[in-house]
């Protein structure tokens, strides 16, 4: 039987989730939302996705304390996430792959379709 994909959407601007959720489901991913970071680990660890997408300025928990929270924790830890941001300095970036990021993209450069394809190569590796 196929296994839909998972994706966890982090994302507290209702647009933007609203818009790649739906560009998501539409390419036959199984989509849930979190929009803050502790519903986003909470959620890692109700649905273990399959890949998550993580925004970085969010409520309660940002970006950064989330990916430092999964990698210590055994049942989410290896769910590889890519990070949808519109930070973009240098030291923000080389700090989401240090806390274990895949992928970094900048939500300004990066339209739904390339953000899919990303999703791709990530989970084919």
């Amino acid at each position: 039987m196929y296994k839909k994909i998972k994706i966890l959407i982090s994302e507290d601007d209702p647009f933007l989730s609203q818009m790649y959720s739906e560009k998501l489901e539409m390419e036959g991913y199984d989509v849930s939302l979190a929009t803050d970071g502790d519903a986003a680990l909470d959620k890692m660890k109700l649905i273990k996705p399959d890949i998550v997408l993580l925004d970085l300025l969010m409520p309660k928990k940002d970006g950064f304390e989330v990916l430092a929270e999964k990698a210590q924790d055994e049942q989410i830890k290896d769910i590889p996430v890519i990070v949808l941001t519109n930070l973009s300095q240098n030291e923000q970036i080389k700090k989401c792959y240090d806390l274990g990021a895949k992928d970094f993209l900048i939500k300004a450069y990066f339209v739904p379709a390339e953000v899919i394809k990303k999703i791709r190569d990530v989970l084919n590796k």
